[in-house]
Protein backbone atom coordinates (compact mmCIF):
# COMPACT_ATOMS: atom_id res chain seq x y z
CA UNK A 1 0.00 0.00 0.00
CA UNK A 2 1.32 3.55 -0.54
CA UNK A 3 2.24 5.62 2.18
CA UNK A 4 1.17 8.71 -0.19
CA UNK A 5 -0.76 11.21 1.68
CA UNK A 6 -4.60 11.81 0.27
CA UNK A 7 -4.91 15.63 -0.62
CA UNK A 8 -8.80 17.23 -1.27
CA UNK A 9 -9.25 20.21 -2.67
CA UNK A 10 -12.71 22.21 -2.57
CA UNK A 11 -13.15 23.53 -6.16
CA UNK A 12 -15.93 25.69 -7.41
CA UNK A 13 -15.35 25.68 -11.16
CA UNK A 14 -12.92 24.52 -13.81
CA UNK A 15 -10.35 26.93 -13.15
CA UNK A 16 -10.15 25.71 -9.34
CA UNK A 17 -10.07 22.50 -10.57
CA UNK A 18 -7.50 22.63 -13.07
CA UNK A 19 -5.17 24.48 -10.57
CA UNK A 20 -6.05 22.23 -7.65
CA UNK A 21 -5.04 19.11 -10.06
CA UNK A 22 -1.62 21.07 -11.41
CA UNK A 23 -0.66 21.81 -7.62
CA UNK A 24 -1.03 17.83 -6.98
CA UNK A 25 -4.22 17.12 -5.58
CA UNK A 26 -5.36 14.08 -5.09
CA UNK A 27 -8.93 14.52 -4.91
CA UNK A 28 -11.33 16.98 -5.23
CA UNK A 29 -14.64 17.88 -3.42
CA UNK A 30 -17.37 19.78 -6.09
CA UNK A 31 -19.42 22.71 -3.89
CA UNK A 32 -21.23 25.95 -5.53
CA UNK A 33 -21.64 28.83 -2.96
CA UNK A 34 -18.79 29.04 0.14
CA UNK A 35 -20.86 31.47 1.37
CA UNK A 36 -23.42 28.90 2.97
CA UNK A 37 -20.30 26.76 3.27
CA UNK A 38 -20.57 24.62 0.51
CA UNK A 39 -23.90 23.61 -1.54
CA UNK A 40 -24.56 20.98 -4.43
CA UNK A 41 -23.38 22.29 -7.90
CA UNK A 42 -25.29 22.65 -10.95
CA UNK A 43 -25.26 19.23 -13.15
CA UNK A 44 -23.31 21.25 -15.51
CA UNK A 45 -20.32 22.51 -13.69
CA UNK A 46 -19.56 18.38 -12.49
CA UNK A 47 -19.87 17.47 -16.25
CA UNK A 48 -17.59 20.49 -16.91
CA UNK A 49 -15.05 19.74 -14.12
CA UNK A 50 -15.01 15.94 -15.25
CA UNK A 51 -14.01 16.83 -18.55
CA UNK A 52 -11.62 18.82 -17.72
CA UNK A 53 -9.32 16.66 -14.96
CA UNK A 54 -9.13 13.53 -14.14
CA UNK A 55 -8.68 12.36 -10.82
CA UNK A 56 -11.79 11.67 -8.12
CA UNK A 57 -14.42 13.79 -7.40
CA UNK A 58 -16.94 14.15 -4.69
CA UNK A 59 -20.00 16.06 -4.69
CA UNK A 60 -21.57 17.98 -2.26
CA UNK A 61 -25.44 17.27 -1.76
CA UNK A 62 -26.65 19.82 0.15
CA UNK A 63 -28.97 22.94 -0.60
CA UNK A 64 -28.81 24.69 2.24
CA UNK A 65 -26.72 26.34 4.57
CA UNK A 66 -26.34 24.36 7.90
CA UNK A 67 -26.83 20.92 8.65
CA UNK A 68 -30.52 20.07 8.60
CA UNK A 69 -32.22 17.92 5.55
CA UNK A 70 -35.42 20.17 5.21
CA UNK A 71 -38.44 18.99 4.56
CA UNK A 72 -39.67 15.37 3.24
CA UNK A 73 -40.20 17.44 0.06
CA UNK A 74 -36.80 19.17 0.43
CA UNK A 75 -34.99 15.83 1.14
CA UNK A 76 -37.23 14.35 -2.03
CA UNK A 77 -35.71 17.03 -4.36
CA UNK A 78 -31.97 16.31 -2.82
CA UNK A 79 -32.20 12.55 -3.72
CA UNK A 80 -33.53 13.23 -7.60
CA UNK A 81 -30.31 16.00 -7.54
CA UNK A 82 -28.19 12.85 -6.51
CA UNK A 83 -29.77 10.48 -9.32
CA UNK A 84 -29.41 13.20 -11.71
CA UNK A 85 -25.61 13.41 -10.66
CA UNK A 86 -24.95 10.28 -11.02
CA UNK A 87 -26.61 10.04 -14.48
CA UNK A 88 -24.29 12.49 -15.54
CA UNK A 89 -21.16 10.71 -14.59
CA UNK A 90 -20.65 11.37 -10.38
CA UNK A 91 -19.44 8.26 -8.77
CA UNK A 92 -18.49 10.22 -5.27
CA UNK A 93 -20.28 12.41 -2.63
CA UNK A 94 -20.47 14.40 0.24
CA UNK A 95 -23.20 14.35 2.81
CA UNK A 96 -24.42 14.80 6.23
CA UNK A 97 -27.39 15.71 8.06
CA UNK A 98 -28.46 15.91 12.15
CA UNK A 99 -31.74 16.50 13.67
CA UNK A 100 -32.03 19.58 15.71
CA UNK A 101 -30.87 17.79 18.81
CA UNK A 102 -27.79 16.55 17.52
CA UNK A 103 -28.20 13.00 16.71
CA UNK A 104 -28.06 11.51 13.48
CA UNK A 105 -30.51 12.48 10.98
CA UNK A 106 -30.64 8.70 9.91
CA UNK A 107 -34.14 9.16 7.58
CA UNK A 108 -32.56 11.39 5.52
CA UNK A 109 -28.80 9.67 5.35
CA UNK A 110 -30.20 6.46 4.79
CA UNK A 111 -32.62 7.63 1.94
CA UNK A 112 -29.68 8.82 -0.17
CA UNK A 113 -27.27 6.45 0.79
CA UNK A 114 -30.05 4.19 -0.59
CA UNK A 115 -29.91 6.25 -3.68
CA UNK A 116 -26.13 6.19 -4.00
CA UNK A 117 -25.95 2.49 -3.81
CA UNK A 118 -22.53 1.47 -5.29
CA UNK A 119 -20.89 4.63 -4.67
CA UNK A 120 -18.38 6.03 -2.07
CA UNK A 121 -19.12 9.01 0.13
CA UNK A 122 -18.28 11.29 3.13
CA UNK A 123 -19.86 12.46 5.85
CA UNK A 124 -19.04 15.71 6.38
CA UNK A 125 -18.40 18.09 9.34
CA UNK A 126 -22.24 17.74 10.47
CA UNK A 127 -19.91 15.58 12.66
CA UNK A 128 -18.29 18.05 14.39
CA UNK A 129 -21.81 19.60 15.30
CA UNK A 130 -23.07 16.31 16.65
CA UNK A 131 -24.30 15.79 20.38
CA UNK A 132 -22.27 12.61 20.56
CA UNK A 133 -19.41 11.66 18.12
CA UNK A 134 -19.12 8.28 19.27
CA UNK A 135 -22.94 7.57 18.62
CA UNK A 136 -23.29 9.09 14.91
CA UNK A 137 -20.42 6.63 14.39
CA UNK A 138 -21.58 3.96 15.58
CA UNK A 139 -25.71 4.64 14.82
CA UNK A 140 -23.93 5.08 10.47
CA UNK A 141 -21.43 1.99 10.76
CA UNK A 142 -23.06 -0.30 8.62
CA UNK A 143 -24.32 2.32 5.70
CA UNK A 144 -22.99 1.18 2.66
CA UNK A 145 -20.51 3.48 1.15
CA UNK A 146 -19.47 5.79 3.50
CA UNK A 147 -15.57 5.52 3.52
CA UNK A 148 -14.74 8.78 5.32
CA UNK A 149 -15.33 11.53 7.78
CA UNK A 150 -14.58 14.74 6.98
CA UNK A 151 -13.95 16.68 10.63
CA UNK A 152 -11.40 19.31 12.28
CA UNK A 153 -12.63 17.88 15.70
CA UNK A 154 -14.46 20.34 16.43
CA UNK A 155 -17.03 22.42 15.48
CA UNK A 156 -13.82 25.57 16.18
CA UNK A 157 -11.95 23.94 14.27
CA UNK A 158 -8.41 22.04 14.31
CA UNK A 159 -7.00 23.60 16.58
CA UNK A 160 -9.23 22.58 18.80
CA UNK A 161 -9.79 19.53 17.99
CA UNK A 162 -6.29 17.85 17.64
CA UNK A 163 -7.17 15.96 20.69
CA UNK A 164 -10.25 14.20 19.44
CA UNK A 165 -8.42 13.87 15.90
CA UNK A 166 -5.82 11.91 18.00
CA UNK A 167 -8.04 9.82 20.02
CA UNK A 168 -10.62 8.94 16.99
CA UNK A 169 -7.31 7.91 15.04
CA UNK A 170 -6.09 5.85 18.16
CA UNK A 171 -9.59 3.61 17.73
CA UNK A 172 -9.05 2.85 14.45
CA UNK A 173 -10.63 -0.34 13.78
CA UNK A 174 -13.29 -0.31 16.79
CA UNK A 175 -16.93 -0.87 15.29
CA UNK A 176 -17.67 2.98 14.02
CA UNK A 177 -14.14 4.02 13.34
CA UNK A 178 -13.62 2.09 9.99
CA UNK A 179 -14.21 4.64 7.92
CA UNK A 180 -10.93 7.08 6.64
CA UNK A 181 -10.22 10.33 8.70
CA UNK A 182 -10.15 13.13 6.34
CA UNK A 183 -9.06 16.30 8.44
CA UNK A 184 -10.27 20.22 7.31
CA UNK A 185 -11.39 22.84 8.75
CA UNK A 186 -8.75 25.67 9.68
CA UNK A 187 -6.40 23.08 8.75
CA UNK A 188 -3.00 24.54 9.00
CA UNK A 189 0.82 22.86 7.62
CA UNK A 190 1.53 23.30 11.42
CA UNK A 191 -0.65 20.38 12.29
CA UNK A 192 0.13 18.05 9.69
CA UNK A 193 3.74 16.61 12.16
CA UNK A 194 1.63 15.85 14.81
CA UNK A 195 -1.44 14.44 12.82
CA UNK A 196 0.45 12.09 10.58
CA UNK A 197 2.46 10.87 13.36
CA UNK A 198 -0.92 9.45 14.58
CA UNK A 199 -1.17 8.11 11.46
CA UNK A 200 -3.44 10.54 9.91
CA UNK A 201 -3.21 10.44 5.97
CA UNK A 202 -5.98 12.38 4.37
CA UNK A 203 -6.69 16.22 4.59
CA UNK A 204 -8.55 18.67 2.95
CA UNK A 205 -8.18 21.95 1.98
CA UNK A 206 -10.12 25.03 0.79
CA UNK A 207 -9.27 28.56 1.40
CA UNK A 208 -5.74 27.20 2.16
CA UNK A 209 -5.23 26.69 -1.46
CA UNK A 210 -6.55 30.48 -1.82
CA UNK A 211 -4.21 32.85 -0.08
CA UNK A 212 -5.67 35.93 -1.72
CA UNK A 213 -9.36 34.65 -0.18
CA UNK A 214 -12.38 32.84 -1.38
CA UNK A 215 -13.30 35.35 -4.20
CA UNK A 216 -9.80 34.18 -5.72
CA UNK A 217 -9.00 30.85 -7.78
CA UNK A 218 -7.15 28.16 -6.38
CA UNK A 219 -3.82 28.86 -6.46
CA UNK A 220 -2.06 25.79 -7.97
CA UNK A 221 1.43 26.96 -5.50
CA UNK A 222 -0.38 26.79 -2.94
CA UNK A 223 -1.67 23.13 -3.48
CA UNK A 224 2.04 22.34 -4.13
CA UNK A 225 3.23 23.58 -0.86
CA UNK A 226 0.74 21.34 0.99
CA UNK A 227 1.68 18.69 -1.32
CA UNK A 228 5.24 19.32 -0.83
CA UNK A 229 4.71 19.08 2.80
CA UNK A 230 2.72 15.67 2.80
CA UNK A 231 5.61 14.15 0.70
Amino acid sequence: MSNRALLEVIALDVEDAIAAQAGGADRLELVADMAADGLTPPRETFAAIRAAVDIPLRVMLRKADGFSAGSAEDLERLVAEARALRAEGAQEFVLGFLNPDGTPDLGAVEALAAELAGCRWTFHRAIDRAADRDQLRKALADLPGLDTYLTAGSAAGVEAGLPVLLAEAARRGEPGYGPRILVGGGLALSHLPVLREAGIDAFHIGGAARPSGWSAPVSAAAVEDWRAALS
